[in-house]
């Protein structure tokens, strides 16, 4: 798209990676060099950066971001003057991006643009940094940890010296700056990838682990095949949370959820988890009692949805630490059948007639045991 002769719009960053890499481009960011606020306002773009120029465009709604540049001044994440002006040129602002895979951009005409080798890179399959200025911003551990975990599958490594910049990072305390919202955020994307087990271990080699996730440092990584078999099953992020967190005692996780500010739910699911999966995991052959008991700690009748959550979280734990290959998890089957008889079980009005109070659930609570004992 041009404006005038001086105004040029870019395709850039993961848009161009992922088709290059024949994978679904999911959204589109576009860099304008050669423009300003000014008259992207003019042509009805609406204003949605604070910190520096960032544009949705009037029809597509789609980012589009000026040209800019930044400036290193204070420590973190944060520590960053942003510079912007019709003068900064596409390449300037590629350079300030993390990865070559990522600094790259397609002209309208769809010629690619490529000034740090990103495509060779992509052969190779390798994660690279684009500059040394890469040390400057911490978060940027993350985010190569995450990417890994993205491109894992793919056959893709990081770059030993991104490796080496990294764990100079870590010795020069960088990483000490970054914030509980920020860590979990990309933690929690990286959770979401194929193999966020790779993450992991890479935090683990440059040294960043002991900083974000020091409790998951202590741990031996063979604990750690519940949280890949999590991800291997597909199942949802709050779960593969609560399978990192497994092996460690409830004091340890909730620790972790306080610093990090982890939401309530991923901390509700990570303890539940801790407390009951042993007990599931026996629950096979259990008795009706011990059934209906385990389902009322697990708070089954009232939350049946993150009572599905804790069984698929039990079943990875079972797989990935006991090598279950049989095709069924008996304890889950029988535990499921369980909760779905015992939830059926209602009193209507005339059972209800001359109970009260604690009668009433406990006329409920005789009524389900039955139903789990005729299975």
């Amino acid at each position: 798209m041009r404006y005038h002769r001086a105004v040029e719009t870019y395709l850039v960053g993961g848009a161009v990676r992922d088709a290059l890499l024949s994978r679904p481009v999911k959204e589109r960011d576009w860099v304008i060099v050669g423009g300003t606020p000014e008259e992207l306002l003019a042509r009805g773009f609406l204003p949605v950066g604070r910190d520096f120029p960032v544009f949705l465009h009037p029809e597509t709604r789609e980012e589009h971001a000026l040209a800019r540049l930044e400036r290193k001044v204070g420590p973190g994440y944060r520590g960053f003057v942003t510079e912007f002006s019709p003068a900064v040129t596409l390449e300037q602002d590629l350079a300030r991006r993390d990865l070559t895979i990522n600094a790259m951009a397609q002209a309208a005409d769809g010629t690619i643009i490529d000034p740090f080798a990103g495509r060779e890179d992509l052969a190779r399959r390798v994660l690279r940094h684009v500059s040394p200025a890469f040390v400057e911003d911490p978060v940027r551990i993350l985010r190569v940890a995450r990417f890994l975990a993205r491109f894992a599958p793919l056959g893709f490594t990081v770059a030993p010296e991104t490796i080496a910049l990294m764990r100079t990072m870590v010795e020069r305390g960088e990483a000490d700056a970054l914030v509980a919202e920020r860590v979990w955020r990309e933690l929690e994307r990286a959770l979401a990838e194929p193999q966020p087990l790779a993450a992991i271990e890479l935090l683990r080699a440059c040294g960043a682990l002991r900083i974000v996730l020091p409790e998951i440092e202590a741990m031996d990584l063979n604990r750690l095949r519940v949280l890949q078999t999590a991800a291997s099953r597909e199942t949802r992020v709050i779960v593969r949370f609560a399978a990192l967190v497994n092996a460690l005692d409830i004091d340890a996780i909730e620790s972790l959820c306080t610093r990090l500010r982890v939401p309530q739910d991923y901390r509700e699911l990570g303890v539940l988890g801790r407390r009951l999966c042993d007990r599931v995991h026996r629950c096979a052959g259990a008795p009706a009692d011990d059934l209906l008991a385990l389902l009322e700690e697990a708070d089954a009748f009232r939350r049946p949805a993150r009572f599905q959550d804790l069984l698929e979280l039990c079943e990875c734990d079972a797989r990935a630490r006991f090598e279950l290959d049989e095709a069924v998890y008996a304890a889950r089957q029988r535990l499921a059948a369980a909760h779905e008889a015992a939830a059926a079980v209602s009193l209507d009005a005339s059972e209800r007639a001359g109970l009260v109070g604690p009668a009433i659930g406990e006329q409920l609570r005789a009524r389900r045991l039955t139903a789990i004992a005729s299975l």
